[in-house]
């Protein structure tokens, strides 16, 4: 619960103050909720963490997202305003590594439960080209080589691992309503599942295993579903590909029966229209989940997955 401002009071004004501050403290039981309206507060980075801490919150949370929708997260600058709600919140339900200004943020809020989705999975270190290809084509890796990636959330497995450890954090910040988080994660979880196996099944037997994105935002998803990201940019979507790796993106595409090249909706397609002119392949929208808008392929995550999958279907010849 957020304190007070306690004006200066005497004598039986003071007792009475005193006695109802007591009172609404167990009102309060021993819940962490501090939101005005009685909910727990909890702040998100961007739109993968406010998905889940509103299906996982439900009506219990009050939910805050520092980056509105059509904003790119990578380049999110926190204002003042955010930065005080960061502050009086119950939670920070964040990525580390994502978004450089909120992690500065968050190490300086002094709020009470910070919940880093990074720490309730594993990142692994990803370049330009990841998935089971033998990559004889990549020979230019591009300069973020090594970086650790953090697009989890477009795996549904590690997605589920993160979401069971933010159902768990909010066990620990709320027990009042620990029981409905338990069976919200639960739920949330099932669906997670679902969502895997029809990615599983859906990618099994392809004409093609490669795929580029202009984003190597893909790699976890590759990985999950034996196939291979190419990417023209590194994990930055704003970087520029070189003249080489543009050249080998070409010579791999030609070898390995690729037929797309993938774009997504909160960066500019300009690259992508170039090489698929040159090399005579099409274009489509493979879509990061990294905020939902009026030109995203669907509503929620769910949607937008289930439009991805599609998409990858169509391009690799799914059979």
């Amino acid at each position: 619960m957020n304190a007070r401002r306690q004006p200066l009071i005497s004598g039986l004004a003071a007792a009475a103050a005193t006695t109802l501050a007591l009172g609404t403290l167990a009102a309060c039981s021993s819940s962490q909720a501090a939101g005005e309206d009685g909910r727990y507060d909890v702040v998100a980075s961007f739109y993968p963490m406010a998905f889940l801490a509103e299906r996982i919150g439900g009506d219990h949370v009050h939910v805050t997202s520092l980056t509105q929708p059509g904003q790119e997260p990578h380049d999110l600058e926190i204002s003042a305003r955010q930065t005080a709600q960061l502050q009086k919140s119950d939670a920070v339900l964040y990525l580390k590594g994502l978004q450089p200004s909120v992690d500065e943020a968050v190490a300086q809020s002094g709020v009470k439960t910070e919940i880093d989705a990074a720490s309730l999975t594993s990142l692994e270190k990803h370049g330009s080209e990841v998935g089971g290809h033998a990559a004889v084509h990549d020979t230019h890796p591009g300069e973020e080589a090594g970086a650790r990636d953090p697009h989890i959330w477009l795996d549904p497995v590690r997605y589920a691992q993160v979401a069971e450890g933010v159902g768990k954090a909010f066990e620990k910040g709320d027990p009042e309503h620990a029981a409905d988080y338990r069976k919200n994660t639960a739920a949330l979880v099932e669906q997670l599942d679902q969502l895997d196996a029809e990615f599983r099944q859906g990618l099994a037997h392809t004409k093609t295993k490669v795929f580029i994105t202009t984003h190597a935002a893909f790699g976890y998803l590759a990985e999950r579903y034996g196939l291979t990201e190419e990417a023209v940019n590194g994990l930055d979507p704003e970087s520029e590909p070189s003249a080489a790796r543009v050249k080998d993106l070409e010579k791999m595409a030609r070898a390995d029966g690729v037929t797309t090249v993938f774009y997504e909706t909160l960066v500019s397609d300009k690259t992508a229209k170039t090489i698929a002119r040159d090399a005579h392949l099409k274009t489509d929208v493979l879509d990061p989940i990294e905020g939902i808008t009026d030109k995203s392929r669907g509503t929620d995550y769910f949607s937008v997955q289930r439009a991805n999958l599609k998409a990858l279907q169509q391009a690799l010849g799914a059979r």
